[in-house]
């Protein structure tokens, strides 16, 4: 990224990073708590309103709750079709020391899709365990509200939720992790399909599990790590760069280094397994 630093070189690459990374930034929440404060005695009336407000507007509330709903749905799928064929862009720029938009983007269509269609499936599948939940977390919510406030068999009830979810997501995390981390560049490598790399690498993990689960790791250090550098460089510059990080795009341009790393240090990782595995193109003659 640096030797030699080319401005339109780093423009390139980051659209690729961009896509791979298409709806992954996550969500931000802002809690006004002191604004809030002395108004819980007025929370049940307020719902209580609510409640009225949409059973008597049901007629255009609930259309509108679908259409929603349905928008999301749409808008979620797009993001992960771009990202999933943003990620081998941004895998070809990165091995093969190019920066391109077209080529990989041609090249990769059948790997790209296949991809596509595991995310897909996993995202639904994800659903099953965890709509069910948080509902019943509303319920528990809601039930403990009208009561007068929590009492103890709603409070474990939640906590019971609470680490049931934690637990569902820390397994959708790893096998999404491995899927970007190893998955698509043996997809890269082998132009098959997202299965059979997750079955080429489940081969791998079985005679070198201790490895793989030192790499996971490893990887929550390295976020902890970037994560306080981001940080470090968000005060030192008053908050300027967390206003141009927030801005699509030209956000990831500026992470490019950051971004670069963290997907070469998987793809190094995976090279040292054999050269069957090694993205990079050989080394030329010195």
């Amino acid at each position: 990224m640096f030797r030699p630093f080319d401005l339109g070189r780093w423009f390139t690459i980051g659209f690729g990073a961009w896509l791979a990374h298409l709806g992954q930034a996550g969500f931000r929440f802002n809690y006004n708590i002191g604004s809030r404060r002395g108004r819980g005695g007025n929370f049940r009336e307020a719902l209580e309103h609510a409640r009225e407000y949409v059973m008597a507007n049901l007629y255009w509330v609930l259309p509108l709750a679908v259409a929603l709903v349905f928008i999301g749905l749409v808008c979620w799928v797009v993001f992960m079709w771009l990202s999933s064929r943003g990620k081998f862009m941004f895998l070809h720029c990165v091995a093969l020391e190019k920066a391109e938009v077209g080529v990989p983007w041609h090249k990769f269509v059948r790997e790209g899709n296949s991809l596509f269609v595991f995310r897909l499936v996993l995202g639904f599948i994800g659903m099953v365990p965890t709509l069910p939940l948080v509902a019943l977390a509303t319920v528990i919510v809601l039930k403990m509200l009208n009561g007068g406030g929590p009492d103890i068999r709603g409070v474990l009830g939640l906590v019971g939720i609470v680490l049931m979810l934690v637990t569902v997501g820390m397994v959708f995390v790893v096998i999404a992790k491995l899927t970007t981390d190893f998955v698509v560049p043996i997809m890269f490598l082998r132009r098959g399909t997202c299965l059979a790399a997750w079955q080429e690498l489940l081969g791998l993990i079985s005679v070198n599990v201790a490895n793989f689960v030192v790499y996971l790791l490893f990887q929550v250090v390295l976020a902890m790590a970037i994560g306080a550098l981001v940080l470090l460089a968000i005060v030192v510059t008053c908050c300027l760069a967390c206003c141009v990080i927030m801005i699509p795009y030209l956000g990831t341009v500026l992470l490019l280094p950051v971004l670069v790393f963290r997907r070469s240090y998987s793809l190094h990782y995976l090279a040292q397994y054999g050269r069957e595995y090694d993205v990079f193109p050989p080394a030329g003659p010195a």
